[in-house]
């Protein structure tokens, strides 16, 4: 492996109900990359007539969700009161905060035909003085997200700051979160604004340092290292980074700095004390003896 490289993360399939992800965090050999605790490759999932995703109603606290799809549509619903169909190319930022329930299906509109999924879901843990904020939601179409060409490649800036473009995604902590599609011969310098990096390959055909990334791999970039993004072939990756925020524990879809407010968290969803979801009568029950 380069230089460039700390660590290469392979994926764990989950099984999300009727559709695969392949999970890189939190890992075995990192559990955070910057604020960023949870990264899913969604899909691609195909869906025959009259199926689709059906998330149903689950809680979070003291983090923030970010979904970000290649294909496909999601309906998301919280306990806000917010409904929002998210299309690629669009950003859904969901803040926790102090505690928010919500739920993501494909609308009854898109079931009337195949449909397929795929897509990007990360979790960031908010900064100590922001867990307990108010839960907010907020959502940016494809059109308002920066974009731009650099040696053969178009960049989109999902949320942070990078090459002198900002994102108009509201974030709690610096951070980077770049969409970076390819053309045979690309070359990309990564940002090095941030204590930590890491690059995750969607599809085959990208390099690093002219070394070829297997697909479907996360790679650690190590501190200060100015690595250069490359491609064989049309592809694809995702790149995250930003500055720590200090060591979280993650349980379930809890995630906190205090193993207190995780256990309050789990006793106020088994007593039905997380606000519910307008029109949705589902919910996710509580996993009982989970480590």
């Amino acid at each position: 492996m380069p230089d460039s490289i700390d660590r290469m993360l392979k994926p764990h399939i989950q099984d999300l109900g009727g559709f695969q992800a392949r999970r890189l965090l939190p890992h075995e050999h990192r559990m955070m990359v910057g604020p960023f605790i949870f990264f899913d490759h969604l899909g691609p999932a195909q869906f025959a007539p009259g199926q689709g995703v059906d998330v149903r109603p689950h809680p979070h606290i003291n983090l923030a969700t970010v979904t970000y799809l290649f294909e496909g549509v999601l309906r998301h619903r919280d306990s806000l009161g917010v409904v929002q169909d998210i299309y690629p190319g669009a950003v859904n930022w969901m803040t926790a905060g102090r505690g928010i329930t919500h739920s993501e299906r494909t609308p009854e509109f898109v079931r009337q035909r195949e449909a397929v999924l795929h897509g990007i879901q990360t979790w960031v843990a908010l900064p100590d003085d922001q867990e307990e904020v108010a839960p907010w939601f907020k959502h940016h179409p494809e059109g308002t997200l920066p974009r731009w060409q650099a040696d053969g490649a178009t960049i989109t800036l999902i949320a942070g700051a990078a090459d002198g473009y900002s994102s108009p995604v509201q974030t709690l902590s610096p951070m980077v979160y770049l969409d970076v599609q390819c053309t045979p011969g690309s070359r990309v310098v990564i940002p090095t604004d941030y204590r930590e990096r890491a690059v995750y390959s969607v599809t085959e055909g990208i390099t690093l340092d002219n070394e070829p990334l297997p697909q479907h791999r996360m790679v650690l970039l190590a501190p200060g290292s100015t690595p250069e993004l490359g491609a064989t072939a049309t592809g694809r990756c995702m790149i995250i980074g930003g500055e720590p925020v200090g060591p979280r524990i993650k349980w379930w879809n809890f995630v906190s700095s205090r193993q207190a407010r995780i256990n309050q968290a789990k006793q106020d969803w088994k007593a039905g004390r997380f606000s519910a979801v307008p029109e949705e009568t589902e919910f996710i029950p509580l996993p009982e003896g989970r480590p």
